[in-house]
């Protein structure tokens, strides 16, 4: 089977595209892919990191008010749907598949237009306006939240598939987890992240919270600060502390994330959608602190949904305060009870399967053609 997938601009669009070429390889060795992203987004570095065939097209995301900028990626995308049907006629793709992200627009929106099957996957609670254009044009739309198929009532077909990075996932060692943190096995991991990048606020309430964590029995918790923060971070705690406790373990990085998931009792993060399919498949509880500055605040959408299931609590931002998060940790760690419940309640909206259920939609489209 011959795929072309397409995404960008953030890991949340593109990690789900590559958990669609693993599973393509996995149920046949001899799929090819080609990925066509943007010339700015982070997939050009991270795909071919992933040994996947790379191409690029220019273009720009619609601007929400009036701007000259808006003209320009208006012929952005003219011209990056010509130069999509230029590589799409001499790849020869069987199905083309978009992730989200404004890149996918252009591409997707060529396939339709030269007759190979299509299908978009939206991550969120609230789809992107990219997705949103392109539903009338594509094969089937997947979305990752059960009852977010309303969203798109104009599309030929919607499947709820959940995430397809939950199945990357859901295959972590646990113990390699546990040797990744140098931490004793079956230890209680309370795992805080502000995202790739880090987040100022979480940043904050963690050096505000740090004094307190020894009140934890049996404990380590584990922030990851992300690179920008980290050596403020590190210092900040140190200096208040006097030292660097053994319980707390502050690191710029993952760069297994999967592992220390799956080692983890209770995660602190963002409500970015491939990372909400992560701690799901895994059955992990969590508090979740959407991030503000997202488009339609998708994130407090996402974050919501999994409160609403009972597997999370959701803390706002402008709420966010060191001694109020450690209150919310310190709640569900002391009441094994209540943290099993969520996981449990974590785990039954969590589809490792996603992928498959994927492929397996691709694979009738394809046959269908």
């Amino acid at each position: 089977m011959r795929v072309v997938l397409s995404g960008g601009g953030t890991g949340g669009h593109i990690y789900p595209a590559v958990a669609i070429a693993r599973q393509c390889e996995a149920e046949n060795a001899d799929s090819t892919f080609l990925y066509i992203g943007g010339t700015r987004g982070l997939e050009s570095k991270l795909v071919p990191q992933e040994d996947i065939p790379f191409k690029s097209i220019d273009i720009t995301g619609f601007r929400r008010k009036l701007s000259f900028e808006n003209v320009k990626t208006i012929m952005r995308f003219v011209q990056g749907v010509r130069r999509s049907k230029k590589m799409l006629k001499e790849f020869k793709p069987d199905v083309v598949i978009g992730t989200g992200g404004y890149v996918c627009g252009p591409v997707v929106y060529a396939a339709a237009k030269l007759g190979i099957p299509s299908v978009i996957h939206e991550q969120n609670a609230i789809p992107g306006l990219t997705n949103k254009f392109l539903m009338r044009y594509v094969d089937t739309v997947a979305v990752s939240f059960e009852g977010s198929e309303k969203s798109f009532s104009g599309a030929k077909k919607v499947i709820y598939t959940g995430n397809p990075r939950a199945t990357t996932v859901a295959q972590a060692s646990r113990d390699r987890g546990f040797a990744t943190l140098g931490v004793p096995m079956d230890s209680r991991v309370v795992l805080v992240v502000g995202g790739s990048r880090g987040a100022k606020a979480i940043n904050q309430a963690m050096i505000e919270m740090a004094p307190m964590l020894e009140q934890l029995d049996d404990v380590h918790v584990v922030y990851v600060t992300g690179e920008t923060y980290f050596d403020e971070t590190r210092e900040a705690i140190r200096s208040s502390l006097g030292t660097m406790p053994n319980h707390l373990h502050v690191l710029p990085y993952v760069h297994n994330m999967p592992e220390v998931l799956a080692c983890t009792s209770l995660i602190v993060n963002r409500a970015g959608a491939s990372f909400l399919a992560e701690i799901t498949s895994l059955g992990i509880p969590s508090i979740l602190i959407p991030s503000p500055n997202v488009t339609n605040n998708h994130q407090e959408a996402n974050a919501r949904t999994l409160e609403k299931g009972g597997a999370s609590l959701t803390m706002l931002e402008r709420e966010l305060t060191g001694k109020g998060l450690y209150e919310a940790i310190a709640g569900i760690m002391n009441d094994e009870s209540g943290r099993k419940q969520m996981a449990e309640a974590s785990r039954k909206l969590g589809k490792p399967d996603a992928a498959k259920l994927l492929v397996n939609e691709i694979k009738r489209l394809v046959a269908k053609r």
